[in-house]
């Protein structure tokens, strides 16, 4: 999938009703009036920087939903950039602080707590962004930085630090970060998930 402006309207409706749908498992009849809800800020915020991703940056409906993104990047604390690859089902549960680089890949039915960096390492082996995969779990306070590979159906537990690469169905948990292998890592965790895309090459 395409970004700034080559992704088709329907591929964008489609991903905000995979977004909507992670807030309490009903299928979305009309995105825009959830969005314009103060109840959900997490989809509000989501609902903009899908748009955002859209639309060429100097367009008037670019500019439009980037000074929207902007706003609301202010109000509620969250940074996360237009061209940052994220799949469907993203679930941001609170307001307050998320701050992802815009070189981070996220897959399908992430979820992220407040207080959450994915960040870049600038130097090192590890020198770069994380890719995070499907089905994961960002708890509070935790901080993903660096080069890494975070596998499917992860839980990051709350204020850990992630520096390596995590297989999936594992728990990560503490400062130094310790893995916990679990089948049923991100059970009760991630509610709601939508169908996962079969490769992250779908992530807009």
């Amino acid at each position: 999938m395409v970004i700034d402006g080559n992704m088709d309207r329907s591929e964008l409706k489609e991903y905000l009703r995979a977004d909507l749908y992670r807030y309490n498992g009903a299928k979305a009849t009309c995105c825009f009036l959830k969005a314009i809800s103060p109840q959900l800020p997490g989809f509000r915020y989501t609902y903009f920087l899908r748009h955002a991703s859209v639309f060429p940056r100097h367009s008037v409906k670019g500019i439009f939903y980037r000074a929207l993104l902007q706003h609301y990047s202010y109000k509620y604390g969250f940074q996360i950039l237009p061209n940052t690859r994220i799949g469907k089902g993203l679930y941001i549960g609170h307001r307050g602080a998320v701050v992802i680089n815009g070189q981070a890949e996220l897959g399908d039915n992430c979820t992220l707590a407040h207080l959450v960096t994915i960040g870049q390492a600038n130097r090192g082996k590890r020198e770069g962004c994380p890719k995070i995969g499907n089905n994961v779990f960002i708890g509070t306070g935790a901080v993903v930085v660096g080069k890494i590979v975070i596998g499917d159906n992860v839980l990051i537990a709350p204020n850990a630090f992630v520096n390596f690469d995590v297989p999936g169905e594992s728990i990560v948990i503490g400062n130094p970060a310790v893995i916990k292998k679990d089948a049923h890592a991100t059970e009760g965790y991630v509610r709601f998930a939508v169908p996962v895309a079969e490769k992250n090459e779908t992530f807009i």
